[in-house]
């Protein structure tokens, strides 16, 4: 590899590490809010809001490395610009193409990560977090134990606890069952714990009564007991095994064997196709980032004022590349023949960016100057 490729190489990589790491920082966090909300909410640790982030993040990696590459080229590219490297190498005999040789490399690196994110981390990660999800969500002690709030883990359900002991004895307990029409029934409780039997769970309620109201007659019942078990098991919805979905088979079930993975998952062939060819389409788009960045910054040619034009140019080349694949997208989810569409937008970046590199390596005449005239003969 000559000195000028790895050069322009280890800039983009350094660049790209930067952008990539404040990017997926941004997106994180904002995916990491609304899973602290949920999990917490539900009275689950802090290990599992963390299980459930780290297995959320390779998908917001692969979301943002392809903008990382566009960002890392242009302003790498803007950099040599204004510092006049550009215009050295140009000097010496490189050609544009030439130039946009260490970006096209530069892209394919990215998009080889993008390639084991995409065909490897993402389907195993979306995989095991549905499977996660499914557990969590039967689960009786994170829905009901949280002390000094009122509860509702069914409908027609409410739960308090005063307060939960470290010896996990629950003190001042309420229980409000309204689940029966026209007879509600009210339990309090001194103490209870939380005992499994089996597949089942129950409240054993201490030192209590249970108020049963009539509606109809208006008449109230009230039974003092000692002890009394709730199953409450039947408060939670029991537990589903987690379904296939497209996103949780490999590229080669999803491409060589479609008919399996439609019984497996019950999703149309268009769908599963989709996703096969979608997890080859967006490391392309890495690529594709990265070359119309480089090109449209080299087509516009040295300016003393900077190439702030070029950049807005190529943002809205790339914004019009995001738009082609999302009128496509319900099309290529409905047909099955159409899914060699899905590979269109990376088609046209890719011609976008030779067109514009074919624009800057053309020859240029001075502004004012004219054709040399004729020898004669």
């Amino acid at each position: 590899m000559a000195r000028f490729d790895r050069y322009l190489i280890g800039q983009l990589m350094v660049l790209f590490g930067f952008f990539a790491l404040v990017l997926v920082g941004v997106y994180w966090v904002n995916r990491a809010v609304v899973l602290f909300d949920q999990l917490l909410a539900d009275g689950h640790s802090a290990m599992v809001f963390l299980e459930f982030t780290m297995l959320a993040l390779p998908k917001v990696i692969a979301m943002v490395l392809p903008m990382a590459a566009f960002a890392a080229t242009v302003y790498v590219v803007n950099r040599l610009a204004s510092e006049s490297e550009l215009t050295v190498m140009q000097a010496t005999g490189f050609s544009p193409w030439r130039i946009a040789r260490p970006v096209l490399i530069f892209g394919l690196i990215v998009a080889a990560m993008m390639a084991m994110l995409t065909n490897v981390l993402l389907p195993a990660a979306s995989a095991e977090l549905e499977k996660r999800e499914s557990e969590i969500s039967t689960s009786v002690s994170a829905r009901l134990l949280r002390d000094g709030v009122f509860l509702n883990p069914a409908r027609g359900v409410t739960f308090f606890i005063r307060e939960i002991t470290p010896e996990g004895e629950l003190r001042d307990v309420y229980l409000s069952d309204r689940r029966r029409e026209g007879r509600p029934v009210t339990y309090t409780a001194e103490r209870a714990f939380l005992l499994r039997d089996g597949e089942r769970t129950q409240l054993v309620m201490v030192d209590g009564l249970a108020q049963t109201l009539d509606a109809d007659d208006q008449r109230l019942s009230v039974t003092n007991f000692e002890e009394f078990a709730y199953d409450v098991s039947r408060l939670i919805e029991a537990a589903r095994p987690p379904r296939d979905r497209p996103a949780h088979l490999s590229t080669a079930d999803l491409l060589l064997s479609p008919d399996d993975a439609m019984a497996r998952t019950g999703y149309s062939r268009a769908r599963v196709l989709e996703e096969g060819h979608m997890r080859l389409q967006q490391p392309l788009l890495a690529v594709v980032a990265a070359l119309v960045g480089a090109a449209t910054l080299l087509a516009g040619g040295f300016n003393r004022l900077g190439l702030g034009p070029q950049v807005a140019l190529a943002v809205l080349l790339l914004v019009a590349v995001k738009m082609v694949e999302g009128a496509l997208g319900n099309l290529v989810r409905t047909e099955a023949w159409a899914w060699p569409l899905i590979y269109l937008p990376s088609a046209m970046g890719l011609a976008m960016a030779g067109g514009l590199l074919w624009f800057a390596a053309r020859p240029r005449r001075p502004r004012g100057a004219r054709p040399a005239p004729e020898a004669a003969a």
